[in-house]
Parts: structure tokens; C-alpha cells; sequence
């Protein structure tokens, strides 16, 4: 056994007041949850190097705060807690001014009422009809391009499945302005993958009034 090794890590558990019981715990616990905080994370910082980067702090910080997560209540809610304040910390410590989009732009824009009106025999939901004519990448592209308040909470809520509730207390913040940024960040995704769907011709070009 590297010796060096087993002394840093005896250390760090000094440093955090973790037992090796508490060791175990994280490892069994927290751990598996990297593949799904790195999605989470590429999805934030939209470049894999930084994602990488913000994983590997997110699980620093929760290592370093273990004995503060209550054992039964929802882990990957306090994981995605840590993971999206180190975000935010970040972004506003580097200064960078968020990407605004005006309520005209998004909030009277409706995929579903839009697209019917053009197909009004279609039984099939209008997400359907134009995700499966959409990649992956290309959802996904137009997902990184929304603001970071609007994709934040869109991933939070719409990718993750996390409550109104629980997405205002990760990101410290009232439910209504969630419900806010999440009903203009669905409508600004919903106006850019109407362009797609024209250009894959899934709709006449210029039909939108």
C-alpha cells in the first residue's frame, strides 16, 4: 500500500471529523452518483473539461461536509445542491453577465398550440412529433444555448425530475420564481426547436404567425 497515500487520506479525514464508518458511507452513497452529476454538469457548463472540473468540487465540498447530509432524506437532491451553488459561485466570481431573453421572446410562444394549429388531425403531444424528428445533439445544443437561470432550471426540473420545492432550495431562491424561469425556459426551448423542425421540414417554413 502507497504509505504516502494511506497518510493523506487518515489526514483528510482528520480534517473533516469522518470515521472510516463515514468513508464507507460516502463511497457506497455518493460515489455512484458521478455518471449523473457529470450529465448534469455538461449540461451547465456545456464544455466537458469544466464539467469534469465541477464534479470533481462538487464531491470535495460533500466529502468535506458529510456529517451534514441527513442520512435518509434525499442525497441526490443535496448533491445537485452543492454541485449547482459551486456553479453559480463560479460564474459570478468570473464576473459574466447572464444572457437575458425578454418575455416577447419566449413566454407567448407555444410549440404545442402552435404546431396543432398547422396539424390539427394529430392525435400525437407536439413533443413527440418533433423530438422524434430531432437528434439527441440537437436538443441538446439548443438546450445549452437557453440563459443559465432558464437551462438550469430546465434541467433541474424537466432532466433530473427534482420538485418545484426542492430546485428553490438548491438554488436559494422563492417556488415562484422556479415556476418563472422554468415556464420561459420550456417556451424559449420550445420557440428554438420549432426552427429545427422547419429546417428538418417537419413544418411549412414561415407557417408561424
Amino acid at each position: 500500500m502507497d504509505q504516502s497515500g494511506s497518510a493523506a487520506e487518515h489526514n483528510e479525514r482528520a480534517d473533516t471529523g469522518l470515521s472510516s464508518e463515514d468513508l464507507e458511507r460516502f463511497e457506497q452513497e455518493a460515489l455512484p452518483l458521478a455518471d449523473m452529476l457529470y450529465g448534469g454538469a455538461l449540461r451547465m457548463t456545456r464544455n466537458p473539461a469544466d464539467a469534469a472540473d465541477l464534479v470533481q468540487e462538487t464531491f470535495l465540498r460533500a466529502f468535506r461536509s458529510w456529517r451534514q447530509f441527513q442520512p435518509g432524506t434525499n442525497l441526490k437532491a443535496w448533491m445537485y445542491r452543492i454541485m449547482t451553488n459551486l456553479y453559480i459561485s463560479s460564474y459570478r466570481s468570473k464576473q459574466k453577465q447572464p444572457q437575458m431573453v425578454s418575455a416577447a421572446d419566449s413566454a407567448d410562444f407555444d410549440l404545442y398550440q402552435t404546431l396543432m394549429t398547422h396539424r390539427p388531425r394529430s392525435a400525437r403531444s407536439a413533443e413527440s412529433i418533433v423530438l422524434e424528428s430531432l437528434g439527441d445533439d440537437d436538443v441538446q445544443q439548443k438546450l445549452g444555448d437557453l440563459p443559465d437561470d432558464f437551462r438550469i432550471a430546465v434541467v433541474l426540473a424537466d432532466i433530473e425530475g427534482f420538485s418545484y420545492k426542492e430546485i428553490a432550495d438548491m438554488l436559494d431562491i422563492p417556488i415562484g420564481t422556479v415556476m418563472s424561469r422554468l415556464h420561459r425556459g420550456r417556451k424559449a426551448l420550445q420557440k428554438s426547436l420549432w426552427g429545427l423542425a422547419e429546417e428538418r421540414g417537419l413544418i411549412d417554413a414561415g407557417s408561424k404567425k
